[in-house]
């Protein structure tokens, strides 16, 4: 099979750990008969300094007619002056629109070799978690109509923000999380505030309707304060977690941290018809660019993402993860990761050794 990936390598650190990524997946086609093709475009600060703005419409067009979109990282104090309008940020946000991209999908796994680094006690943890959350990416309070107004108490300015979500909305980012559960341990969580707010009533409701056509999958509500909680008190009880732009926000960085390894963390963004956008969630860590230190294992499991879930290649993307695993029990370190006094590999090192695995 043939795949057609678009490349948006960034800024910082995203070349040095793409370039890594790209290699792990030509190694992956080299043993199961697979040839990726790459574009490689701009997008984010390297997008301004030769574009004047930090997304063209050129790459945007890229995007949409790949298979899939591999991306780096963007931003740095070096863009911190521009207008806002033209921050590099704002390439993700175009990406994201112009791709059509509606769920976030952002696994946090405690790898058993990297368990000292969990702030969670060890008798909690056990014997580890593997947790994804499926965040809508598109609606909710961030997308809803943001204004200021006088109160009406007669205590000054005051700023308000709808909250919305549709049925529409529900039930496709439910029906993204169930189809998620169904590939791994058949558990949704849904999380919301239905206690207190219509919009998670509306999603309650859908979510309840949309959950007899996944029979075998294990459905619970539960109200975001106590998933929170429940997170750092006993984390291995989640599978997939599906909730809304702002829960999911809050609630997707508190499952990246208890893994205590920031830098070891994927995720994806997906369309309805499957299509993505994958990344790893630190940023362009433009204090380390260019030294050859930094760690291109979130990334490189952004791709074995991208394997399973745009390309259904199952054993591909189970083949790239134990490599990981193998590498990391075998006591390899990048600096982020490595303990005082340890040995660190370089980025280019960690990436060898994982492509020996494959």
């Amino acid at each position: 099979m043939e795949y057609n990936i678009a490349v948006v390598k960034g800024d910082g650190i995203g070349p040095e750990i793409v370039t890594e990524a790209m290699q792990v997946l030509d190694k992956v086609g080299e043993r199961f008969g697979h040839t990726f093709h790459y574009q490689e475009v701009l997008a984010g600060g390297c997008s301004i300094d030769a574009n004047g703005i930090p997304l063209t419409e050129e790459t945007i067009e890229i995007c949409k007619n790949a298979d899939s979109v591999l991306l780096g990282a963007v931003g740095g104090p070096k863009w911190d002056e521009v207008p806002s309008e033209k921050r590099p940020e704002k390439a993700l946000l175009g990406l994201r629109s112009a791709l059509g991209l509606f769920v976030n999908l952002r696994p946090a796994q405690m790898h058993k070799a990297l368990s000292d680094a969990c702030p969670i006690k060890p008798e909690i943890i056990g014997d580890g978690f593997d947790i994804l959350v499926c965040r809508e990416l598109t609606g909710d309070v961030y997308f809803g109509r943001h204004y200021r107004r006088e109160s009406d108490k007669g205590w000054g300015e005051t700023g308000a923000d709808d909250m919305n979500y549709s049925v529409y909305e529900v039930e496709r980012i439910g029906r993204r999380a169930f189809e998620m559960a169904m590939k791994r341990n058949k558990k949704v969580c849904s999380v919301d505030k239905a206690n207190v707010l219509e919009t998670s009533r509306v999603w309650r409701e859908t979510m309840h309707r949309i959950k007899d056509e996944y029979p075998e999958v294990a459905y619970s509500d539960m109200y975001v304060d106590n998933c929170a909680m429940q997170l750092v008190r006993n984390p291995s009880q989640f599978d997939v977690i599906v909730t809304g732009n702002l829960f999911g926000d809050i609630l997707s960085d508190e499952a990246s941290m208890i893994t205590g390894s920031i830098g070891m963390l994927p995720s994806a963004s997906m369309n309805e018809s499957g299509k993505g956008m994958y990344e790893p969630i630190h940023g362009s860590a433009p204090d380390i660019a260019g030294k050859g230190i930094a760690n291109p294992i979130a990334t490189i499991l952004s791709c074995a993402m991208m394997l399973r879930y745009s390309f259904g290649l199952m054993a591909e993307a189970d083949a790239v993860e134990n490599a990981v695993e193998a590498v990391l029990d075998a006591g390899h370190r990048t600096a982020d990761i490595a303990a005082p006094g340890e040995k660190a590999l370089s980025t280019s090192e960690m990436g060898a050794l994982i492509r020996a695995q494959l």
